[in-house]
């Protein structure tokens, strides 16, 4: 049985994101997998619709380097809007990025959950959404 959750996919990277909708898909981790090609497309997005839960994604994997926002400056934006959203939202950073000020400049928002090094494994994702759908975060 698929999960009920809405995962979004927040990267640049065609073949990564191919990858890992196919592993949701495969393993039924979501009924919904948003993808938007930068942190720009994914805010505004998340800003049309602020208070409606039924759009908004449960999970939300974001990749650091990306075009005209990257998601860093997503995280900014994000930060803003955070009290209307309406919902709790989790956040991995996914990056191929073991650049140790990535990883602090990660550590230091506090509305991102973990830092993760791509590319994800089909297990880690299984047990990312398995720990939040029994932490009740999803």
């Amino acid at each position: 049985m698929t999960k009920p959750f809405i995962i979004c996919l927040i990267d640049d990277d065609d073949i990564y994101k191919y990858t890992i909708t196919r592993t949701i898909k495969t393993h039924k981790l979501a009924r919904k997998i948003l993808m938007f090609s930068n942190g720009e497309e994914a805010l505004e997005f998340m800003i049309d619709n602020v208070g409606n839960n039924q759009n908004l994604p449960d999970v939300i994997f974001l990749d650091i380097n990306m075009p005209i926002l990257d998601g860093f400056q997503f995280m900014e934006e994000y930060v803003k809007i955070k009290p209307r959203v309406g919902k709790e939202v989790t956040i991995y950073m996914v990056s191929s990025s073991v650049d140790p000020v990535d990883l602090a400049q990660a550590k230091q928002i506090s509305e991102i959950s973990d830092y993760i090094i791509k590319p994800i494994t089909p297990e880690q994702l299984s047990a990312i959404v398995d720990t939040l759908e029994a932490e009740g975060k999803i």
